[in-house]
């Protein structure tokens, strides 16, 4: 009897391998699922993985992924691959990396800080350490761990 959770292929799209387990619906709100109406999305769930015990797949149909949100999963899954998918075949796969600067896409924790401010500043942060994942703010030089990362992407 054959187990193997299968999950079809996708004709053209972007595929998220390697997500960690339970990770998948952060990933989708980082790419706004939501809107993608015209786009199908096939997702596999705490799949089980030799490499990471379990993870999560997501596989979305004619949509390829801006830098903004490769950058943004890499905070989300850190191990994650990304394949661009073209008539059925892999054309493209590449590991996410962390950015060195991260600019506009992360609030600051700290109330105070000019970039939580009315003022014309985007929020600006340098990676600190990749494992654990720290990163500190350009402003207020407030760090702010993993966690407090994802609750704040």
């Amino acid at each position: 009897m054959d187990t193997t959770l299968k999950i079809s292929k996708i004709k053209d799209g972007t595929v998220i391998d390697h997500v960690p387990g339970g990770m998948a619906f952060k990933v989708l709100s980082i790419l706004r699922v939501d809107d993608l109406h015209e786009n199908s999305v096939s997702i596999g769930i705490r799949v089980p993985s030799g490499k990471m015990g379990q993870k999560d797949v997501i596989k979305v149909e004619n949509r390829y992924l801006e830098r903004v949100e490769v950058d943004k999963i890499s905070f989300v899954a850190p191990e994650a691959t990304i394949s661009i998918v073209k008539n059925y075949n892999i054309t493209e796969k590449y590991r996410v990396e962390l950015p060195e600067k991260v600019i506009g896409f992360i609030r600051c924790i700290n109330p105070n800080c000019i970039s939580n401010a009315r003022e014309p500043v985007s929020s600006e942060f340098k990676l600190v350490s990749r494992a654990p994942i720290s990163i500190r703010c350009e402003y207020c030089e407030r760090s702010m761990s993993e966690r407090e990362i994802l609750q704040n992407l």
